[in-house]
């Protein structure tokens, strides 16, 4: 094959040996540009620092990569599964009232105290992860995926995501206008765009969003004075709270069933079974490991990405290594300061159109778990479970238990009582 028609996708060149350095850097930036978008958009919502975030994904992927011998063509970028549970903690930390909007609690002056608990929470989760590798290398996947049947997981992952509505038109309501151009665009790309293209609508999004607030003079650049061109990320180191790690980490137990999900969907697309080789034990361990890590210095939650999935498929190029030059640009990114800067310009209201979506998605995704599933509604286990969780999780419910002195509440108690009931339940 002639190495001049690699970019091609009709090509499907697979053959590592065949593709020159230079044309896995630019597939690499490809892969960057493609999460680019959302890892920003995580630190943006919740108050961590952008450069930080990025710096930290791009380790994370490398990470992950070293952990799984190599042999799995992942990034890892910032995880939206921990958004709400994160800003709970801001909100309990700081004070503010959870009725307050998210822009407002994000400029609190107490708010650089509040976030290293956040990342404790993180911490926390991250090693959760590592727990379940054990667990899966004792008994098995098949007994410890028993206790996550897509009923349980499905519900508890619209959960997540309808969660986060209020925040998404928190955002959009300062601009409307800014935020319908930004839905619009994000939307449009996502049904009609072509190629690569396609899987770049949020950045897009955002891009498309921004020339709008250009043009019609919505664009503050004070965020660009004092930023340099090259600087050290601001790393933060995590704190420890029992109450706050109880907000963050049991959250674990659904993203580590999307984390299973996406190595399903990216050993699918490459017809490679990396759920036992490298194996599923060492998938969670570069997870967890990655998330963190991250935690720990100052960024959020890291999850393996779907969107640098669809370029797999897209491209047809299967090389892990191409995915680590993804990285190492992430990192790159992440020591220039002047780029979060800029990205810190983006109108609030740019984002919570993209938002609308995005989070619109996340709970989707978990109703076509159901659907792809052929979950049977019409039995009442089924409808009980489900409705047990959504109530619980988007009730604002919580169960005091002062022997140990927690409470669980939201996303922990409802994905909780959601196991419990599944194995009680009869069939």
């Amino acid at each position: 094959m002639n190495n001049d028609n690699i970019l091609s996708p009709k090509d499907g060149l697979t053959n590592l040996n065949q593709i020159s350095i230079q044309k896995k850097i630019i597939l690499g930036i490809q892969h960057t540009f493609t999460m680019f978008g959302a890892t920003v958009l995580v630190p943006i919502l919740t108050g961590f620092d952008i450069s930080v975030s990025l710096f930290m994904a791009g380790i994370g992927t490398l990470l992950f990569h070293l952990v799984t011998k190599g042999k799995i063509p992942a990034f890892l970028g910032s995880s939206f599964a921990f958004i709400a549970p994160v800003l709970s903690v801001l909100y309990l930390v700081t004070g503010t009232p959870k009725s307050t909007d998210p822009n407002v609690l994000l400029s609190n002056p107490l708010i650089q105290e509040a976030l290293p608990y956040a990342q404790g929470g993180l911490v926390i989760a991250g090693i959760i992860y590592l727990i379940m590798s054990g667990l899966i290398s004792i008994f098995g996947v098949e007994k410890v995926i028993s206790f996550f049947p897509p009923i349980v997981t499905g519900p508890i992952i619209m959960v997540i995501g309808l969660k986060l509505a209020p925040v998404a038109i928190d955002m959009a309501s300062s601009n409307w206008m800014l935020a319908i151009v930004s839905f619009a665009i994000v939307t449009a790309v996502s049904i009609y765009g072509r190629g690569f293209l396609k899987v770049l609508p949020v950045l897009i999004g955002l891009s498309g969003g921004y020339i709008i607030a250009l043009l019609t003079g919505n664009v503050d650049f004070t965020p660009l004075a004092d930023a340099a061109w090259v600087g050290a990320p601001k790393f933060t180191m995590a704190k420890f709270s029992f109450e706050t790690v109880m907000i963050v980490a049991p959250v674990a137990v659904a993203t580590m069933i999307e984390h299973i999900g996406d190595v399903l969907a990216i050993g699918t697309t490459v017809n490679k079974d990396f759920v036992n080789e490298p194996g599923l034990h060492r998938t969670l361990i570069g997870d967890g490991l990655a998330t963190s890590i991250s935690a720990m210095f100052g960024g959020p939650a890291n999850t393996t990405y779907s969107e640098n999935t669809g370029v797999l498929a897209l491209t047809k190029v299967h090389d892990p290594s191409i995915v680590r030059i993804a990285a190492l640009f992430a990192i790159l990114l992440g020591i220039m300061p002047k780029v979060g800067a800029v990205i810190k310009t983006i109108p609030t209201s740019v984002v919570g159109g993209i938002s609308i979506v995005l989070f619109g998605m996340i709970a989707s995704i978990g109703a076509r778990s159901l659907v792809e599933h052929k979950i049977d509604f019409t039995k009442q286990r089924n409808l009980i479970i489900s409705a047990v969780i959504l109530v619980l999780g988007l009730g604002g419910a919580s169960l005091p238990i002062p022997t140990l002195n927690i409470t669980l509440e939201g996303m922990a108690l409802a994905a909780i009582v959601g196991i419990i009931l599944n194995k009680i339940l009869p069939q």
